[in-house]
């Protein structure tokens, strides 16, 4: 799955610049914009699809922690659903950006964790289980806590009501990861196929999510500075920070340390695309700061997790 994490990150720049720069005027077609009438329904359902996938990677005992030591998992959860969204809107106050590019910051951070953490707390010879019990109750959250936290930091830039922004994160996000889950535990033969195929199927969905959002700005993106550029990095920063303070205020293990500090910094992207979509509309510049959130937060915590695991292996605890 490593092998399969550090080829998605090659791919991810490759047909993101790809899209970007595709000749449209001279080609005459372009294979990477949908039609604008299904571009919303086609992200969701995209985000649908990968969250579907990811849901067949969780192990029954990978989520051990939420039964052993429920505390950590409690305390993990409030670091990342408290430090990030105030973290990006701290960053919106102070660094002057367009409204629409503003709302976008302020996603990247009200989203839950992404399933790519997971995969990076394995390189950093992190506590994997604790990472995937982290991810999994934040995403099943999502449909309280981002609306909620939305409402709170934005809710002069939103105007969806909190009932039906819950309602599609119930069914687009949660229920399919929960019926990925299931699928696993019910069906061996499609436990055994989802194992190999699974990782393949929700990292190329989330490239084509991106893929779709980059070609849609083009035009956009060309204006997108340094600014935007440093306003991310510094919520990344501010989430990598949060998580390896709290771990160590908490006395968590090393290994739990390193999981949470990737958690935390680590947002889903995908999601975050697809509900600026849904309330900011598919031209909105607010897609921008999520898709670009993908490229910074891979980069930063890969160079994180390597350096971790040219370490060696953590004195308190495993990647187990």
């Amino acid at each position: 799955m490593n092998r399969i994490f550090n080829s998605l990150l090659f791919w991810l720049v490759f047909t993101s610049l790809l899209a970007y720069a595709w000749p449209v005027q001279q080609m005459q077609f372009d294979p990477f914009t949908p039609p604008a009438s299904i571009k919303g329904p086609l992200i969701w359902a995209l985000v649908a699809f990968a969250m579907f996938f990811l849901g067949t990677l969780v192990r029954q005992d990978e989520l051990r922690p939420l039964f052993k030591h429920p505390w950590w998992v409690v305390l993990g959860v409030l670091t990342q659903v408290l430090v990030m969204p105030a973290a990006a809107w701290g960053v919106t106050q102070l660094i002057p950006l367009d409204r629409d590019i503003a709302n976008g910051v302020i996603l990247v951070g009200c989203v839950p964790g992404a399933m790519a953490s997971n995969v990076l707390t394995s390189t950093a010879r992190g506590s994997v289980a604790y990472s995937v019990s982290l991810t999994s109750v934040a995403t099943l959250l999502s449909p309280l806590t981002v609306p909620l936290v939305l409402w709170v930091v934005a809710s002069a830039a939103t105007e969806k009501s909190l009932l039906e922004s819950s309602i599609r994160l119930s069914v687009l996000v949660v229920l399919p990861t929960v019926l990925g889950f299931r699928a696993c535990r019910t069906w061996n033969r499609f436990q055994n196929w989802a194992e190999v195929w699974g990782p393949r199927i929700a990292s190329f969905t989330l490239l084509w999510i991106i893929v779709i959002v980059v070609a849609g700005d083009r035009e956009n993106l060309m204006h997108v500075g340094l600014v935007l550029v440093l306003a991310l990095l510094v919520i990344n920063v501010i989430g990598y920070l949060a998580g390896w303070f709290v771990g160590g205020v908490a006395k968590l293990p090393e290994a739990c340390r390193r999981a949470l500090t990737l958690e935390v910094g680590m947002q889903n992207a995908g999601l975050g695309t697809a509900l600026a979509v849904t309330l900011y509309g598919e031209d909105s510049l607010a897609t921008i700061p999520t898709a670009a959130y993908t490229f910074g937060c891979m980069l930063t915590g890969t160079i994180l997790a390597v350096g971790w695991q040219r370490g060696g292996e953590c004195v308190e605890g495993t990647a187990k």
